[in-house]
């Protein structure tokens, strides 16, 4: 249950913390073997875009939407194939980079389970 008043990003901290998890975040993903290779070298405009969307899926102000329109996640990620393993492997950079910007266990936890489900509707491959 949630403990936290407000929204995720206002318990998170707002956009410098949300920043820190994002840039904490893309070194994980570009490492992973399974998940690297499907994002582009120059990795700055997917984690600008990233950041604007989490800081509004977490609550904050929409502006992703103000400057791209809906989000359309599922259609953005449907010429790339993910497995549950890709998923999975989202989720755990994201968990780490939780971890190592140090945001409360309890929060991230709430976090991860958040973001599990859209996670997992990306999946377009068995």
């Amino acid at each position: 249950m949630q403990r936290y008043q407000g929204s995720i990003y206002e318990a998170l901290g707002g956009e410098p913390v949300l920043r820190q998890v994002v840039e904490a975040f893309y070194p994980k993903v570009q490492a992973h073997p399974l998940i690297g290779p499907l994002f582009p070298e120059n990795i700055d405009p997917v984690v600008e875009k990233q950041l604007l969307f989490l800081t509004q899926f977490f609550g904050g102000p929409a502006i992703y939407s103000e400057l791209y329109g809906h989000p359309m996640m599922r259609a953005r990620h449907l010429p790339f194939p993910i497995t549950p393993k890709h998923a999975d492997a989202w989720l755990s950079c994201m968990e780490a980079a939780l971890q190592e910007v140090n945001v409360d266990a309890e929060l991230s936890q709430f976090i991860i389970e958040r973001l599990r489900g859209p996670a997992y509707h990306f999946v377009n491959q068995p």
